[in-house]
């Protein structure tokens, strides 16, 4: 049965020393040597048994708010043990081993410490009979020089631990104001990027003033173009002239690749971005860049480059997408008829001068539907020429109101140019000096366009003013009675020259423009006189006409005009 520390026992075997007290101070002076607390436990333990008859079981440490069982020596009932040493809390006490005499469990407390102050954990010692009241009290000695010494320790190593998450705190702190000083360092870059940037769109040039941004932040040449691959701006050395043109289909190609990013990319010896607005692409804006040097900074400047651009560029879309709306409201208004000055008002709003003389056009090209595209063109044809003019689209044609009178031929090769095409024709209207006249002069452009496309060159320009006699055609309906009138004074010989492949009805054409001159018709038609006499008696003989009287005359001269203008057949 185990008894209380202190009491008097049996007396111990023989060879027993009451004093082992230099062992003890030996012992002192080892653990405070620096040692961590597993190690200061490990050689208390050791020197129990150089203290008297006793033997270690066991000692406890705590660690994350319990005491942890760190076994020392034969005992093999460590659950048992563990019950009692918590039951004894942070005091002194006997606990109960298996095959042994006297057991005992010494707390290990800091310098000075009483029951119930912080404990540094147990020292569990046993023997196989009673020691002696020496020895009791130096196994004391040995529990509080331990105590002091885990308490040490545990000072030691937490000092160790705050000085490890001090310097760990300093670290990071370090690389926090390490990271905020780049992130402000990227702010003001960013915001000088997007200050340059606002202001090279706020110039109104925005596509070269951009390129010029790009060009001034990066080093790098910068180029601007639309998603065709044109030349809208560049800035920098290195500009090539003329600047190539690129192959539709692999502009596509490439147009597509860049799009597939949503950073910069590489494509060649260029880092290009795409300027995109709602999913639309409007254009590239690139870096010159053959040895792949741009960085993370020449990245953003592009890619905010390209916002700016998709922006502008969207703006002015809109922009010229409504002026060109309310032109054409303008234009079909103008040509139904509205009040001189209302006409006036909204004209000067999308910039068109409706003071002074103005001349109705009319535009059709076979082949080439009437949409946005041709009236596009149209348009690009007449400004080229400097022409002012308001555009719109109606009834199949491009129609347009031009300041002052236009010249046709040029306004035809022109627009020839921007179709790439010569299979049209434009009619011309009559003066009106007043918005009110321009139903009447829409009118007759729309005769003049008519009378060129059915005349026997359907493709060129053709004057309301100058069409004389050829003025009588109508449209629509009134051609059956245009024809009916041809057939009336043309009718046999036309017939005669189908039966028998002559052209009776061609000679009298010509001998009419000749003035009736026998030897300019000869001469224009590359016949003989006699053979020229020959086919004007004919004449006479087929139809039944007389070509001295004044009258028939005049009819059949009208009858053979409007049959080349209808295209010689009938």
């Amino acid at each position: 049965m185990s008894t209380a520390a202190g009491r008097t026992g049996p007396p111990g075997p023989p060879g027993h020393r009451p004093s082992r007290l230099p062992r003890l101070m030996a012992l002192s002076s080892a653990v405070f040597d620096g040692r961590d607390e597993y190690e200061v436990m490990r050689l208390a333990a050791a020197c129990v048994a150089r203290l008297g008859p006793c033997r270690t079981e066991a000692g406890y440490l705590p660690a994350a708010g319990r005491l942890v069982h760190l076994p020392m020596g034969c005992s093999a009932t460590s659950r048992s043990l563990d019950a009692q040493i918590a039951e004894l809390g942070d005091r002194d006490g006997a606990v109960r081993l298996p095959d042994r005499v006297w057991s005992w469990a010494f707390a290990l407390r800091e310098p000075g410490g009483r029951a119930g102050s912080r404990r540094a954990g147990h020292l569990v010692v046993s023997a196989r009979w009673q020691p002696s009241h020496d020895e009791i009290t130096l196994l004391g000695l040995l529990a509080r020089q331990t105590g002091a010494a885990l308490t040490g320790a545990a000072a030691r190593r937490r000092e160790r631990e705050h000085a490890v998450e001090l310097d760990r705190a300093r670290q990071e702190g370090a690389a926090a104001r390490a990271r905020l000083v780049a992130v402000e360092s990227e702010l003001r870059y960013q915001r000088s990027v997007h200050d340059a940037l606002s202001g090279a769109t706020a110039t109104g040039d925005t596509e070269a003033g951009i390129a010029r941004t790009v060009h001034r932040l990066t080093g790098f040449p910068a180029v601007v173009e639309d998603r065709f691959g044109n030349l809208r701006a560049w800035a920098g050395p290195g500009c090539p002239d003329p600047y190539p043109k690129p192959d539709p289909g692999r502009q596509e190609e490439l147009i597509l690749e860049a799009a597939r990013n949503a950073h910069p990319v590489y494509l060649g010896h260029r880092l290009v971005a795409v300027a995109r607005r709602r999913g639309e692409i409007l254009g590239t804006v690139s870096l010159i860049d053959p040895d792949a040097r741009a960085g993370e900074h020449e990245e953003f400047a592009l890619a905010r480059a390209c916002e700016a651009l998709a922006l502008e560029m969207a703006h002015l879309r809109s922009l010229a997408e409504m002026e060109l709306r309310l032109r054409r409201e303008l234009v079909d208004d103008l040509i139904n008829g509205t009040d001189d000055e209302s006409a006036f008002a909204r004209a000067a709003a999308v910039g068109h001068d409706l003071h002074g003389p103005q001349h109705v056009v009319a535009v059709g090209w076979t082949g080439t539907a009437a949409d946005d595209a041709f009236v596009h063109a149209v348009a690009a044809a007449a400004a080229g020429l400097g022409l002012r003019s308001l555009v719109a689209r109606r009834s199949g044609r491009a129609v347009l109101v031009v300041q002052g009178r236009p010249k046709g031929d040029e306004l035809y090769r022109a627009v020839a140019r921007e179709l790439d095409s010569c299979a049209g024709a434009v009619g011309l209207g009559g003066r009106c000096d007043s918005p009110s006249e321009i139903p009447r002069s829409y009118q007759e452009a729309l005769r003049a366009l008519e009378v060129r496309q059915c005349s026997r060159v359907p493709h060129g320009a053709t004057s309301f003013d100058d069409l004389g006699l050829y003025r009588i055609i109508g449209t629509g309906d009134d051609y059956r009675e245009i024809e009916g009138y041809v057939r009336e004074w043309l009718g046999p010989l036309l017939d005669y020259d189908t039966a028998h492949r002559t052209d009776l009805v061609s000679t009298l054409s010509q001998y009419f423009e000749a003035g009736g001159n026998y030897d300019n018709t000869a001469a224009v038609l590359g016949i003989h006189r006699s053979t020229l006499r020959y086919r004007l008696q004919r004449l006479r003989e087929i139809g039944g006409h007389d070509l001295g009287d004044v009258e028939t005359r005049l009819n059949l001269h009208v009858a053979t005009r409007v049959w080349k203008v209808l295209g010689g057949t009938l």
